[in-house]
């Protein structure tokens, strides 16, 4: 179902205002709740099953429901399985006046006109409950695996044409449709395209880790990598250099953006896609997770009038998004918010926001140098990377702005040291800085298979914990099961470590104290570590001790 054009169905037919629709929005983020249940809460319909005659009546069709729908095998055969799973789409009948179809989103036009291409007939739209249509595709097609078998053999049999004729030959592209979509919908971050000298892999990124599908023929690879480049609209003549990429992609209701990298290896190029999902830019601070002294320092630090905070880690710690929930906490009307990103990842109403192009000279310098002639009161640095940047960012925290912003390190401490290794003056980084908070992304255990366990003397020993100080605590760890995917792990949460900068800390910065120093002393005055924190969510059951380990 596409949310946004049934909020405006709803509204066309005067059921419901703009700032009513704001706020079911908002109530479908808060609650995870779907759209029908939260509309039946409010009062707007009497049941969930009512949208959906509601659509029906808006597009002069015929509300069915498929409970008792057996399917006929003729018609269920009219479209291949690949097509079914690609467009959420259900042969139900077929007459004189063409083929009957069902669709999980129907107020999608498109989707008939590429059904009717597909198969060149008519085709009519019916309209019955999505998780009806799903259900009942999932029983006759088999599902995704059924659907990627089918299309497996249909590659193989796929004779070497060549690479212009055979990426944008139908297979592939429903191929690397498919691709796409598995990974969308399994909440992928990155998709990895992979040639090597006797396979083509491809691989998904969910919760951190790496899992490979099933790969397609080794004399495919070109084709796949090239379709991707077409759609990335990058020069698929051209294999020598590392290219870059974006790709838009509609999948329902959502607008899902990648980001696409190609790299020249000995046997071809590696494909990388970085899947930006946008609902992480509706987080707000209080969705995090974040330890509640946490989430009160950074809401008091970001609405002071000036000084710098920054969030540190390694790639993918999600530093983004807690700059993001950040930025919401003061996106306010009386705000001046300017980012400087690269890319801009997400699309933020009411911030400002520019794309550094450093082809162009439009590096981080010269754009923050151009956001102190803009009276901004905030501004977000993509990252701190060189001495210009660092400089300036000081110079205009010093001058009655707030600076957000990211380093690469390993922990809080390291940042202090980063910067005046960087070439910043010991004194300008302790009167600017206000705090700097490190963080991690580790797995959580799923709640459907989570199991406790005794960990041995040797695991908790790396830990540094003696199993004479566990007392009562318990351990627990994900046996396995379908929700999970038999990884034992599903989503992800943070673990933090807060550096306060306060007068002790600032002298010490000033005299060059050493990091292991700076940490020490930062530990005496309260700091948790981030092994600590990790400890704590360990003994909450929402971790494991090898998540922590890996990380800390």
């Amino acid at each position: 179902m596409d949310n946004n054009a049934t909020l405006e169905l709803f509204m066309a037919r005067g059921m419901m205002d703009k700032l009513l629709a704001k706020d079911i929005k908002e109530e479908m983020i808060n609650s995870g709740k779907e759209l029908p249940e939260v509309l039946t809460d409010f009062g707007i319909i009497g049941s969930p099953t009512d949208i959906w005659q509601l659509i029906a009546n808006d597009l002069g069709t015929e509300y069915i429901t498929l409970d008792d729908y057996q399917g006929d095998p003729n018609v269920l055969n009219m479209l291949p399985a690949t097509l079914v799973r690609m467009h959420g789409v259900l042969p139900v009948r077929y007459g004189p006046e063409g083929l009957y179809v069902c669709l999980t989103n129907p107020l999608n036009p498109q989707t008939i006109e590429d059904i009717r291409f597909a198969i060149g007939q008519d085709v009519h739209l019916l309209v019955a409950p999505d998780y009806q249509i799903e259900a009942k595709i999932n029983e006759f097609y088999g599902g995704e695996a059924a659907a990627m078998n089918d299309l497996m053999s249909e590659l193989n049999s796929m004779e070497v044409l060549n690479e212009t004729e055979d990426s944008n030959a139908a297979p592939v592209i429903r191929f690397v449709d498919l691709v796409l979509n598995q990974a969308i919908k399994e909440k992928a971050s990155d998709i990895h395209f992979e040639p090597f000298e006797k396979e083509f892999k491809i691989r998904y990124r969910v919760d951190g880790a790496l899992y490979e599908m099933q790969p397609p023929p080794i004399h495919l690879a070109v084709p796949v990598i090239s379709r991707v480049k077409v759609m990335a609209n990058m020069n698929i003549a051209e294999r020598r250099v590392p290219q870059d990429g974006r790709i838009v992609k509609q999948i329902g209701e959502k607008s899902v953006d990648m980001r696409v990298s190609s790299l020249p290896t000995q046997y071809g190029e590696s494909v990388v896609l970085r899947i930006l999902d946008r609902s992480s830019v509706n987080l707000n601070l209080d969705n995090l997770g974040l330890p509640r002294h946490i989430h009160e320092y950074i809401i008091d630090t970001v609405n002071k009038p000036n000084g710098i905070f920054i969030v540190t880690g390694p790639t993918g710690a999600g530093k983004t998004t807690t700059l993001y929930a950040a930025l919401r906490e003061i996106n306010t009307i009386d705000a001046k918010v300017l980012t400087a990103e690269d890319p801009v990842e997400y699309d933020i109403d009411g911030i400002i926001q520019i794309p550094v192009n450093e082809a162009i000279g439009l590096d981080f310098p010269m754009v923050l140098r151009a956001f102190l002639r803009q009276d901004p009161d905030r501004i977000m640095v993509g990252e701190m990377r060189d001495i210009a940047t660092a400089q300036i960012a000081i110079q205009a925290s010093l001058t009655g702005h707030l600076v957000l912003s990211t380093l690469h390190t390993n922990d809080s401490a390291g940042a202090v040291t980063r910067l005046v290794d960087m070439g910043c003056e010991p004194f300008l980084v302790a009167a600017s800085l206000e705090g700097i908070l490190a963080q991690r992304l580790v797995r959580t255990i799923c709640s459907d298979c989570r199991t406790p366990y005794e960990p041995s003397s040797t695991v908790l020993s790396q830990l540094g914990v003696s199993p004479y100080e566990l007392g009562d605590k318990q351990f627990f760890t994900g046996k396995g099961c379908e929700r999970c995917g038999g990884s034992g792990y599903k989503g992800r949460k943070g673990i933090y470590e807060l550096l306060d900068i306060n007068d002790t800390l600032r002298d010490m910065i000033t005299e060059r104290a050493p990091t292991v120093v700076l940490k020490q002393k930062a530990i005496e005055l309260g700091m948790t570590t981030l092994r600590e924190d990790g400890l704590r969510n360990i003994y909450e059951g929402g971790t494991t001790i090898e998540e922590v380990l890996k990380y800390t």
